[in-house]
């Protein structure tokens, strides 16, 4: 857990953007942005800001796995899952880490996970089917995330900086957290993209990471999958959110972020939410 001390934030800005890049057909990612306060849900736009006193709100990046369609289909049940379970949870936040959270977001993640496995299961199509899944529920005061896979959460404190505070679900990520290589190794290495953990895709259990961060105005972050950090180094990846976008276009961070990065790239598809707190 990490907290802050600089005040609790009452307005939060987001974009998101997802590309299928420039290699494959077919986009197996997916995002997420909604809010929800005790009457009701609703689905965000792709861009906007809005005030966070009455309601909380919830990003989330997936990237499917699977053949055919199949890993299409899964990450948009990851998604679409939140927006069914998390509703009945506004409010219990209100005691900060004591709330129970924990058990709400890894609570999601099974049901996700059970769903992707019985479809496995049962639909020769559907046959390995499985997803990432990184999850961010904020409430005043607070950032609480769930994570699985190697789509990653990054946050980046007013004062400058960007820290990785999902930890990948590989082999690689292990190496890279306990320093045995570098972040060039991690990149370039040929078992990279092998997971340990994901939602479905054969795995009997499901053990989410999840944790919470105390927020302040200022603070910034950052959801992505693997796409977006293929193209780029996370150094790129902090100038282009703090960016001061005073380009013609007017282009939102995340956009900024996935266009960059396909260019860079674009073997995989690339998806990318940005999420700014302020007063």
């Amino acid at each position: 857990m990490m907290e802050n001390g600089g005040g609790i934030p009452t307005k939060i800005t987001w974009s998101g953007m997802t590309h299928p890049g420039t290699v494959r057909k077919n986009n197996e990612d997916s995002f997420l942005a909604l809010t929800f306060d005790a009457r009701e849900v609703r689905y965000l736009g792709k861009i906007g800001e809005a005030s966070m006193e009455n309601a909380d709100f919830v990003f989330a990046v997936s990237d499917g796995m699977g053949g055919e369609k199949s890993g299409e289909f899964a990450s948009k049940i990851a998604t679409e899952k939140i927006m069914r379970l998390l509703p009945r949870s506004f409010g219990a936040s209100a005691q900060g880490i004591s709330s129970g959270f924990a058990d709400i977001l890894t609570d999601i993640f099974t049901h996700v996970h059970a769903e992707l496995t019985k479809l496995g299961e049962s639909y020769d199509e559907c046959a390995g089917m499985g997803a990432t899944l990184t999850l961010a529920w904020f409430t005043p005061g607070w950032l609480y995330f769930a994570h699985i896979g190697d789509s990653r959460l990054y946050y980046l404190p007013a004062e400058g900086g960007i820290r990785q505070v999902s930890e990948d679900d590989s082999h690689v990520g292990w190496l890279r957290r306990n320093g045995k290589i570098n972040e060039r190794e991690q990149r370039t290495h040929p078992r990279k993209n092998i997971l340990s953990k994901a939602l479905g895709a054969g795995h009997q259990f499901t053990d989410p990471q999840v944790g919470a961060v105390g927020c302040q105005p200022g603070d910034r972050f950052l959801l992505c999958t693997d796409g977006l950090v293929d193209g780029l180094w996370d150094h790129a990846l902090e100038e282009l959110v703090r960016k001061k976008r005073r380009d013609v276009a007017k282009r939102s961070a995340a956009q900024l972020l996935v266009e960059s990065a396909v260019e860079h790239s674009g073997r995989d598809n690339t998806t990318a939410v940005v999420v700014e707190l302020g007063k």
